[in-house]
C-alpha cells in the first residue's frame, strides 16, 4: 500500500515521503497514529502544494537565520549575575538564558539549539560563545560580572 507520510517516521522516511508498505503496518499504525494517509491521486497534488509551501517557509527562515547571524557576529552581551567572592556564579548561566538575554538586549532571534555550549557558564568574566547554523559559524563576547 502506498502512503505519503506526514511526520518523519523511524526507519521508514521522512515527511512528504510516498513509501510503500504493507498494508497492515499503514492501516493499524501508520494512519491512526497520523502519521500518514494513503497515497490517492488527489493527496499526490495536494502533497505537491504542500511540499511548494514548506520550501518557501523553509526558505524566508533561513534566510532570517542569516540575518540574525550577522547581526551577532561580534556582538557583546553584559549579563549581571549573583556571584561569591571567588566569583563563581550561584546559578550557571544556560543556553536558553542567553538566547532570553540576548533577544531582550539585541532583539535578535536566536535558536537555543545553535549555540555551541558545552556546560553552562558558571563564572564572572569574558566569554567567548560560538553559534552554528545553515553552515555558518560566528561568534559573540559574553560579559558576565557580579551583582
Amino acid at each position: 500500500m502506498k502512503v505519503i507520510l506526514l511526520k518523519d517516521v523511524a526507519k521508514l522516511g521522512h515527511k512528504y515521503e510516498v513509501k510503500d508498505v504493507k498494508s497492515g503496518h499503514a492501516l493499524n499504525l501508520l494512519i491512526p497514529k497520523g502519521e500518514a494517509i494513503p497515497a490517492t491521486r488527489s493527496a499526490m497534488n495536494n502533497l505537491k502544494v504542500q511540499k511548494e509551501k514548506a520550501e518557501g517557509e523553509r526558505k524566508v527562515h533561513n534566510d532570517l537565520i542569516v540575518m540574525n547571524l550577522k547581526g551577532l557576529d561580534g556582538y557583546v552581551l553584559n549579563v549581571v549575575g549573583k556571584a561569591n567572592d571567588k566569583g563563581h556564579l550561584f546559578a550557571g548561566l544556560h543556553k536558553e538564558a542567553i538566547v532570553a538575554e540576548l533577544q531582550k538586549q539585541s532583539e535578535l532571534q536566536i535558536d537555543p539549539a545553535f549555540i555551541q555550549l558545552e556546560h553552562p557558564v558558571k563564572e564572572v568574566g569574558e566569554h567567548e560563545i560560538e553559534v552554528k547554523a545553515e553552515g555558518k559559524s560566528v561568534k559573540f563576547k559574553l560579559v558576565v560580572s557580579a551583582a
